[in-house]
């Protein structure tokens, strides 16, 4: 039995508040673009990125199929960095939808430079796919929540413009970007041709993402939507739970950095535990192995105590989202404690 979540921030639940607000929306057609509610959340979130226009999307994953179907043609390269969501978590979608190749760029904590994205670039001759197309990831999950600065995310991006690449940014968790930074979500997307967000993390909506770009993209993306199944009916339900997001629970995503924070500390102070991730958002990774436990045999002993980790490789990953309290991690560290002072003293 789960009582403590820290797999993912999409294990948030809606809150009493936003399963009114989804019971009373207004609704319509989705797909003939007359649903009130749903084109209200595009035109805030539009505004909230800086953009012309937005569209809605039932997850993350098909704004990412989207993106990357509208902006290339098949047989080309797609920039990433190595451990990019696109590549490495949506079942090579990518090149299935897109026939794309997907190029990496290594980097320790996800960002990357100028340099980096001109060494991507493939050699202008017959034998290679031509590269149409960079991706950025803000907040970049398996580099541990970190953060592009601003002043990093503007100069790879105008690198990328000038080697005649457009740049796409998954903004999955871009509001934890925005509230650990003070920067507004639409001074990140600037640079950017492409950017969605995300409503199903740490803003705790059960369906929804919005792609944003120019008012030309956004129409020629809307058919990729309905090729890819994603055009919805009544889709005002969903949209404003993603609404209630944006009125209720962006600046709480600080809450969520301090727990991610406190737990990190709390874990450190554990003998044989290592902190392997910089500590800037909500997400934390680390490496228990130095109690003398694998990384699979700490998370089955966790879960059997109520708590649950993703894991990545030999590493633990902890999210803390709306649904995880300073209680909860205070919690978790404790339990954590307890488990590795076990399998040291059996190991002795």
């Amino acid at each position: 039995m789960v009582t403590i979540d820290l797999f993912s921030d999409t294990a948030t639940k809606p809150t009493a508040g936003m399963r009114r607000a989804m019971a009373e929306a207004e609704v319509g057609d989705e797909q003939h673009g007359t649903d009130p509610t749903v084109n209200l959340l595009l035109e805030r979130t539009a505004d909230l990125l800086g953009k012309e226009a937005a569209l809605f999307l039932p997850t993350g994953t098909m704004c990412n199929l989207v993106a990357l179907k509208t902006w290339t043609e098949p047989g080309e390269t797609v920039i990433v960095e190595r451990r990019a969501h696109v590549l490495r978590m949506e079942s090579g979608g990518a090149a299935l939808a897109s026939g794309v190749i997907l190029e990496t760029i290594d980097s320790e904590h996800g960002q990357f430079d100028p340099e980096d994205v001109q060494q991507a670039m493939p050699m202008e001759m017959i034998y290679t796919p031509p590269a149409s197309l960079l991706c950025v990831e803000q907040t970049h999950n398996f580099g541990g929540g970190t953060i592009w600065s601003l002043s990093q995310l503007i100069a790879v991006s105008e690198s990328a413009h000038q080697l005649g690449l457009k740049v796409h940014m998954d903004g999955a968790r871009l509001l934890n970007a925005v509230v650990a930074s003070g920067i507004s979500a639409a001074e990140f997307a600037a640079p950017c041709d492409s950017v969605w967000i995300d409503f199903t993390k740490g803003l705790g909506a059960p369906v929804g993402a919005v792609l944003a770009g120019s008012r030309a993209y956004i129409e020629r993306a809307r058919r990729f939507k309905h090729l890819f199944g994603g055009a919805m009916r009544q889709a005002g339900i969903v949209a404003a739970g993603c609404i209630y997001a944006l009125d209720h629970h962006i600046d709480r995503l600080q809450e969520d950095h301090v727990n991610a924070q406190l737990l990190a500390e709390a874990l450190n102070s554990i003998p044989g535990v290592a902190l392997t991730s910089r500590i800037e958002t909500n997400i934390l990774y680390f490496d228990p192995s130095g109690a003398g436990t694998t990384a699979v045999d700490f998370q089955v002993n966790m879960a059997a105590r109520g708590v649950n980790f993703s894991r990545v490789g030999s590493e633990i990953r902890a999210v803390t989202h709306l649904d995880v309290s300073r209680q909860d991690v205070l919690k978790v560290a404790e339990v954590a404690g307890e488990v590795l002072a076990e399998r040291m003293n059996n190991n002795s």
